[in-house]
């Protein structure tokens, strides 16, 4: 027997002398209705504000990345790498509108890939608003950022153009997918197929954003090989500095800064009450989320900055500004369900990581000038860890409410199933992105599309290939009779 609307149950409440009682309760039932409307209204508007400001501050990051990754190369290259930051985000763009989202979060679909959505066809629906489109598009770009990093000073603009494309509009989406959509084959939201009881929890993605982009950039910087200079003839390296390190904290401070939209905004809705208390809710856990992702990174600036004045006898503001971003980026899997002392843990064992990673690349003659592959690939594959070994039961449980009583961390008393499918995540991104991006660089290098010239290299692409240099240098050469002049690329060359 359905259950009694609101006016069948006021109406008698009355009394048998009431006149047309049953009118009276449909218009006060009406209006008691149109306020419970617009209170949902209301929080709708309130979740899709919060996710909108989450995406302009992971969008925010792109001029921090563009700020870092100027400083850190050479004067003669700063057009071009500010250029590749431009067009990621604007290739980005069209590519994840026309397939990207449809891969990643396109439903219903398979355990593989999404297959509805392209080009944003039957957006909005009751799960996917243009506002979701837009947060997990940034993201992809960010993906897309720390690759051009690894391969800065020496790759041609057109190697950018089609890797940016392949990357967010394909490579990233499938493993984002894989992790975070409801149909997911390892997504902690795909309740009724959990990899072994648990999913994966990666939370705003150390895997599925950080390790991707680190990986691909592994593949292309060791098929491009290392910038000339960077390694003398005895194999010993040779530091080829950034030449703004004023522009290296700039942009630090302001990837800090959309962290905090990166991080905290995974949520995407702030408004969801808790049981346990009338003031505790998921802004609690946001709040949380926030406070974890601060001291991590401020635990691996200082841990980097120590160690690397033992190793070096140098206080390094370059080293400290990498060691806090490794910090974050190993956080961003377990934010939301580790305890604000873990995640000093996380940031001191991060800015470890890096540093050992580093000292291997340098043994093996792998040249990355922002330390993106080892930052994000290496510090990101140490956050899906701990985030397998110190995840809270209570946590887990509030921010994956779908499953009650599902596995956490290993050292928090969880068990070991959830490190187990941590273990298998770390597997596949790294033979997906391998599989995918490994080859894609190798074509390019085959048909000379991937590295530019030596010539090219030596002068700078700024003046070869931009138009001039990114800074207009004020020099009395031309009283003394000597004029700089524009270096054309080489007239055999055949590079694009």
């Amino acid at each position: 027997m359905s259950s009694l609307s609101c006016s069948e149950q006021l109406a008698p409440l009355f009394g048998p002398n009431a006149t047309n009682a049953v009118a009276a309760a449909q218009y006060i039932c009406g209006q008691f209705d149109t306020v419970s409307d617009n209170f949902a209204n209301t929080g709708f508007a309130i979740d899709t504000t919060y996710l909108l400001f989450s995406a302009y501050l992971v969008f925010s990051m792109q001029l921090g990345f563009a700020m870092l990754c100027a400083g850190s190369v050479r004067a003669k290259n700063t057009m071009n790498i500010m250029l590749t930051n431009v067009l990621d985000a604007a290739a980005g763009g069209l590519f994840y509108y026309l397939f990207g989202f449809a891969f990643a979060f396109g439903a219903p679909s398979n355990g593989f890939i999404g297959r509805h959505f392209f080009g944003l066809k039957d957006v909005p629906t009751d799960a996917f608003d243009y506002s979701n489109f837009l947060y997990q598009w940034a993201f992809a770009i960010a993906a897309a950022g720390i690759t051009s990093g690894s391969i800065a000073e020496r790759t041609q603009f057109v190697a950018y153009l089609i890797y940016s494309s392949f990357l967010t509009g394909f490579v990233y989406p499938v493993v984002s997918h894989w992790f975070w959509s409801g149909d997911g084959w390892a997504s902690p939201t795909n309740t009724g197929n959990l990899l072994f009881g648990t999913g994966v929890i990666d939370f705003a993605g150390s895997g599925v954003v950080h390790m991707v982009g680190g990986i691909a950039g592994l593949w292309g910087a060791l098929i491009e090989g290392p910038r000339i200079g960077r390694f003398d003839h005895s194999g010993r390296a040779v530091a080829l500095r950034g030449h703004s390190a004023s522009l290296v904290v700039l942009g630090t401070f302001l990837l800090w800064f959309g962290w905090y939209g990166f991080n905290p905004g995974s949520f995407n809705k702030i408004l969801i009450p808790y049981a346990t208390k009338s003031y505790y809710g998921q802004w609690s856990a946001v709040g949380r989320t926030a406070v974890t992702t601060t001291l991590a990174g401020c635990t691996a600036a200082l841990t980097t900055l120590f160690g690397k004045r033992i190793l070096s006898g140098h206080w390094n503001v370059t080293d400290v500004c990498n060691g806090l971003l490794g910090g974050f980026a190993a956080i961003t899997a377990g934010c939301s369900v580790v305890e604000p002392w873990a995640a000093v843990v996380c940031g001191f064992v991060a800015a470890l990581v890096l540093i050992g990673c580093n000292m291997l690349a340098e043994r093996l003659k792998f040249d990355d000038p922002l330390e993106a592959a080892q930052l994000h690939g290496g510090c990101g594959a140490w956050g899906v860890i701990f985030t397998a070994l110190f995840a809270t039961e209570k946590y887990v449980n509030e921010v994956y409410s779908g499953k009650p009583g599902r596995p956490y961390g290993l050292f928090m008393g969880g068990g070991g199933r959830l490190l187990a499918a941590h273990l298998i995540q770390i597997l596949v991104v790294a033979g997906w992105v391998s599989v995918t991006m490994g080859p894609l660089f190798y074509i390019l290098h085959r048909l000379k599309l991937l590295r530019i010239s030596k010539e090219d290299e030596l002068a700078g692409m700024d003046l070869t290939r931009h138009g001039g240099f990114a800074y207009v240098y004020e020099d009395d050469s031309h009283k003394q009779g000597i004029q700089m002049r524009r270096v054309e690329p080489s007239p055999n060359s055949n590079q694009i």
